[in-house]
């Protein structure tokens, strides 16, 4: 076998010998078209500054990840109508009720824990309400009155026509400190 070439199938020769003798086209050369005008450009819609967050579907506000207090306050800067004033309550009650808790934001919501017990407490808005899960929920005393598919949540819903028990909420605050938190 060795010094024998391969052999075109007789298709191939035959599509590639039809190929070879067809004439190629040539290009006629292109006539000038009139001049025309540019079309306009669109104007780009005016962009939200870099600080403003976007909020996602039921008014979450969209907030990098962080630690500390200040992606805390931004998320609650950007809460949207009366959902600021209750974030702004929250928070004060349990930076009072805890001192020295430690904050985060996380998956889009503040989260409240102790250094090295982890997360006890998150807050989340919704289109009607403002969410705070304890993550402990089912030990404190008496039970917050949302009840989760997590086996320990419990939740607490503010509504804007409903107004807050602070000193229950302090106590619940003050009881979910207390207990091992999440880690997340």
């Amino acid at each position: 076998m060795a010094g024998k070439t391969p052999r075109k199938s007789a298709k191939v020769a035959k599509k590639t010998a039809a190929k070879a003798s067809k004439p190629k086209p040539t290009k006629a050369p292109a006539k000038k078209s009139p001049a025309r005008r540019a079309a306009p450009k669109a104007t780009p819609a005016p962009r939200k500054s870099a600080k403003e967050p976007r909020l996602l579907s039921g008014g979450n506000p969209q907030i990098a990840k962080g630690y500390g207090d200040a992606p805390v306050q931004a998320y609650i800067a950007a809460m949207p109508g009366w959902k600021r004033d209750v974030g702004h309550r929250l928070d004060a009650l349990i930076s009072r009720t805890v001192p020295g808790v430690s904050k985060a934001v996380k998956w889009n919501s503040p989260m409240y824990g102790v250094e090295g017990q982890g997360w006890f407490l998150g807050v989340h808005c919704f289109a009607k309400y403002v969410k705070v899960a304890f993550f402990r929920g089912t030990s404190l005393r008496p039970l917050p009155p949302g009840e989760s598919k997590s086996q320990d949540t419990r939740y607490l819903d503010i509504r804007e026509d409903t107004p807050l028990d602070e000193a229950q909420f302090a106590r619940w605050v003050k009881q979910a400190s207390k207990l091992p938190g999440e880690r997340m």
